[in-house]
């Protein structure tokens, strides 16, 4: 199998930190395991700096574990980092990077005399999940910047595809408020594809490599299984691991929050929150809170009590709606090729919402408010956009009837800037400014 390295968008943020830093911090790329960190990090490094030595912690020996014990000697330890790893560093235009620096939480430690020191530039990747379980006892240093890496978005998943041009046309339509008309079917279908594969670089590789969707399953069953070990690390209940597995079944089930109890029994409050806080962390999962007054600064009114759990990469999510069956009989996928998909299937979609809204950086919150006794309006998600809000709804089917949104911009009118009722169909602007919006242009809200 060709090993590829995608094209990522972090990229970018890599060379803002490398020329506004100038040495003067150090970087740390954040996020959940198989997302491609330690790839996009060795590519810049490749690219922009005379040399670059790569400390994985994930197979370093006692030997280079050991020289981030005592800091006393600078020049002793660079000395044995370029013995031992065969590359000579040059001062000002080189970069040393810690990978999976969380196994080795003296090094991470370390940072802040290493940058001080001013010789070398410094990146770390690591997934926050393990690094908050390994920093007990250490100074976290100062000097770290840290951003957030998710798994490829759609726009990715088309340059992986040889597609550059899609997204910005894409772009453009929506700017100017138009439709895309008779390639609106076409841009579904890439859409509905990029469902089946998700942003995992292993699986758009073997999507690559071998167009076998059996075998892109194959790919991401593991890493399923790979997130779900880790959870059992952290928790020897077994409890977050079945917190995770089970944001499928709690999403289908249409509720207006996720339920604990319904997976793994009654929790003290703080134990939930702990949980809720370990699973936000992995990366491997998104969190969209309640936002009890739905209005600019929604973190302020968030209720983290109330919260609805998200995969963070709708590919792995589509395989583990169907976890115990076999690809064979994963109908889901001929389904959702076909544009067949059923309305009871429509969480796989609300799913894909919650993933390209973080991918463009929004956080995610959602509302929901009384409609009468024994129902609730909900509004799938909401956005902040300067001193405006704008509600979003999501729906894979029967558009034409929307309640929960029309109830709430009768109720906000005043706060809401734009109303998007995301669907599949193409772009149009309804009654009173309502914006009809088709699955591949929500990154560009």
């Amino acid at each position: 199998m060709e090993k590829r390295v995608f094209k990522r968008k972090i990229y970018d943020r890599l060379l803002q930190w490398k020329r506004e830093s100038n040495g003067t911090s150090a970087l740390m790329v954040q996020g959940a395991r198989r997302i491609g960190k330690s790839t996009i990090v060795e590519e810049f490094a490749k690219n922009e700096y005379s040399s670059y030595l790569i400390v994985d912690f994930n197979k370093a020996s006692a030997a280079v574990r050991s020289l981030f014990d005592d800091l006393m000697d600078l020049d002793f330890i660079f000395l044995q980092l370029q013995a031992i790893y065969n590359v000579v560093l040059v001062e000002r235009q080189s970069v040393i990077i810690f990978d999976e620096v969380q196994r080795c939480p003296n090094a991470r430690q370390a940072i802040k005399y290493l940058v001080q020191d001013g010789r070398y530039d410094y990146i770390e990747t690591g997934s926050l999940i393990s690094i908050k379980q390994n920093t007990k006892g250490i100074t976290i240093p100062s000097e770290e910047e840290r951003i957030d890496m998710y798994p490829m978005d759609f726009e990715e998943f088309r340059w992986a595809l040889g597609d550059t041009a899609s997204v910005p046309l894409i772009r453009t339509f929506y700017e100017k408020r138009k439709p895309l008309g008779a390639a609106h079917r076409a841009k579904q279908r890439d859409l509905r594809l990029y469902m089946l594969v998700g942003g995992m670089p292993q699986a758009v590789n073997e999507y690559i490599d071998t167009n076998n969707l059996a075998k892109v399953d194959a790919v991401k069953r593991r890493i399923i299984k790979l997130y779900s070990d880790d959870f059992l690390k952290i928790d020897a209940t077994g409890k977050l691991s079945r917190l995770f597995m089970a944001i499928p079944s709690q999403l289908s089930k249409k509720s207006t929050r996720y339920y604990t109890n319904a997976v793994v029994g009654e929790l003290e409050d703080d134990a939930e929150a702990e949980m809720i806080v370990s699973l936000e962390d992995s990366k491997a999962v998104l969190v969209s809170y309640h936002s009890d007054d739905p209005n600019v600064g929604m973190s302020l009114t968030q209720d983290m009590s109330r919260y609805k759990l998200f995969v963070a990469d709708t590919g792995l999510f589509v395989t583990m709606v169907f976890w115990d069956k076999d690809f064979a009989e994963n109908l889901i996928y001929q389904k959702l090729l076909a544009d067949k998909l059923e309305a009871n299937l429509g969480y796989v979609y609300e799913n894909l919402v919650a993933q390209m809204l973080t991918a463009a950086g929004n956080k995610l919150f959602y509302y929901t408010f009384e409609k009468d006794e024994k129902h609730s309006y909900e509004v799938d998600f909401l956005l902040s956009r300067g001193s405006k809000i704008c509600p979003i709804e999501v729906k894979s089917s029967g558009y034409r009837t929307h309640a929960s949104l029309d109830a709430f911009r009768a109720k906000y009118q005043a706060r809401i800037k734009n109303s998007y009722l995301i669907y599949p169909k193409d772009f149009q602007v309804g009654d009173a400014e309502l914006v009809y919006l088709p699955f591949y242009m929500v990154s560009v809200i």
